[in-house]
């Protein structure tokens, strides 16, 4: 039941840590070598692990099946991309407690209890006994042992905290749809509560349409004066929550939203200058910074960078172009797929070093534009973004 939350306005599986880039330890502990080295060794059948961890879940502990999807594809990645995070951060407690913090408060949503944490951990040993067979041993046992043992109380702790003062799900109706282009929409949503969150944050979401799959979307706004949520959606191939939304979902119809998440949010106590980088449905939540730093009244400059494919796929140009006449310490670049690719794009213009840079996109953007942003200077604690689960794996391999 442990999944790696990623921030997306698309139907990927996404999220998130603290939206910085991790910082760099002085060296690893020994259950961080031990548990890199398991890792190291089961990645080219990571397939084969995951599916023996939930044969044995669900062989030990059958009840537990109802709160997983039909459809185990994505909960099988997800499952990995989470071990991986904590793994990669064990020896930085900030990234990996507000990561795991996180995970804890999300996965209430799904009625994970305190008493589901020993079986998911039985299960994920008994898989790693199986496929780690070079390098298992009763020494990495033990080092595994504490590790999960460390990554389940955080959990817990952060679920019972967060069971004192918010839902473990919040009810939403559809009060507007608005069809932008042939797959893309803005669904405004009014939840049954207050719902709150800051600029930059995203939501998971579940439809009534497909049970128990839950996906992740960024807000589109700073937080109304009407309690109102917007939210970017590209229906994208083979997307059932996506595909839902954009084409099936109505005013009236009623949602499930999880609670806010993420961190890639401004620092008001600060002026330093934004850099902002938003490829497709990505611009929601670079929108919504902008509309947080306007509010506060500052003054700092902010370059956004909206990358599409083509003229046609800036479907919300419009608005961010108003924005601009409206701030004059705003600047909006628009860049299409004609221009180069938007991490090119941006590194032409600059420097950067003395922003704080945030990334919002496809998975592929983001990983491109942090490594471009390091190549031109910008210090990688100055970098946010919420694909920590999703970069994790590239740079451990």
């Amino acid at each position: 039941m442990m999944d790696a939350p990623t921030t997306t306005t698309d139907d990927r599986e996404s999220p998130a840590a603290d939206g910085k880039e991790p910082r760099i330890s002085e060296g690893p502990s020994a259950d961080a070598v031990l548990v890199r080295r398991t890792l190291a060794e089961i990645a080219p059948v990571a397939d084969r692990v995951t599916s023996y961890f939930y044969a044995l879940l669900f062989t030990h502990h059958p009840e537990l099946r109802e709160m997983f999807p039909v459809a185990m594809d994505t909960q099988r990645d997800r499952l990995l991309k989470a071990l991986l995070t904590a793994a990669e951060h064990m020896d930085d407690v900030p990234v990996l407690t507000a990561y795991l913090e996180n995970l804890g408060r999300g996965h209430r949503k799904y009625g994970t209890r305190a008493t589901h944490y020993p079986a998911v951990g039985e299960a994920l040993i008994g898989a790693l006994v199986r496929y780690a067979e070079k390098s298992w041993d009763e020494e990495t046992e033990a080092a595994w042992v504490r590790t999960y043992t460390t990554i389940s109380q955080i959990m817990i702790d952060a679920a019972a905290e967060d069971e004192r003062t918010a839902p473990a799900w919040w009810q939403a109706e559809v009060v507007s749809h608005d069809l932008r282009t042939a797959d893309i929409a803005v669904v405004t949503l009014r939840p049954d509560r207050p719902y709150p969150f800051l600029a930059g944050q995203y939501t998971t979401l579940e439809t009534p349409w497909w049970p128990r799959i839950w996906r992740h979307y960024s807000f589109a706004s700073a937080p109304r004066p009407d309690g109102l949520l917007s939210l970017h959606v590209k229906a994208v191939p083979a997307g059932w929550v996506s595909n839902a939304l954009v084409h099936r979902a109505r005013p009236g119809d009623v949602l499930r939203l999880g609670p806010p998440a993420g961190s890639m949010t401004v620092d008001h106590s600060t002026d330093t200058g934004l850099l902002c980088m938003g490829g497709g449905t990505g611009i929601a939540p670079i929108k919504a910074l902008v509309e947080d730093v306007a509010e506060h009244g500052d003054r700092r400059p902010v370059d956004v960078f909206y990358g599409a494919r083509s003229g046609h796929d800036l479907y919300d140009i419009d608005t961010m172009l108003r924005l601009q006449k409206t701030f004059p310490w705003l600047s909006v670049h628009p860049v299409t797929e004609e221009q180069g690719r938007l991490p090119e794009a941006v590194c032409r213009y600059g420097p950067w070093n003395e922003r704080d840079a945030y990334l919002s996109g496809p998975l592929d953007m983001v990983r491109c534009g942090v490594d471009a942003l390091r190549g031109a200077g910008v210090p990688s604690d100055r970098i946010r973004h919420d694909f920590l689960a999703e970069l994790t794996p590239a740079s451990a391999g």
